[in-house]
């Protein structure tokens, strides 16, 4: 007697919106570069590097796969880990700066 398997499938989550943003930051920026960390049950994390040097950041609920496959949708290059290049390419400005030394509140309110 055969034994039936049901396959189950995760839905994929909807990634429009964030094909949209990542468009939308790498035409600001001149064009990108992603490098995509995974987050455990909350997804993935696209970090974009602008060839102009400013950075910026999206989560992703469907996780990894879902990232890279919004990264190809938009046509942004996905690196597999932080390369030399790509780190010292980063501009910081004052507002991180500031972010990261404890002088701003983080975005979206709320208090320390």
């Amino acid at each position: 007697m055969a034994e039936t398997v049901e396959e189950t499938t995760t839905p994929q989550p909807k990634i429009g919106p964030i094909v949209k943003r990542l468009k939308s930051f790498a035409g600001a920026h001149g064009g990108a570069t992603a490098v995509v960390e995974y987050l455990g049950q909350k997804g993935a994390r696209i970090v974009l590097v602008g060839d102009d040097g400013r950075w910026g950041d999206q989560v992703v609920a469907g996780g990894v796969d879902a990232a890279r496959a919004a990264c190809a949708e938009a046509g942004v290059t996905v690196r597999d880990e932080w390369e030399r290049d790509l780190v010292t390419g980063i501009k910081t400005g004052s507002y991180e700066w500031d972010y990261m030394g404890g002088h701003r509140t983080p975005r979206g309110g709320g208090s320390r």
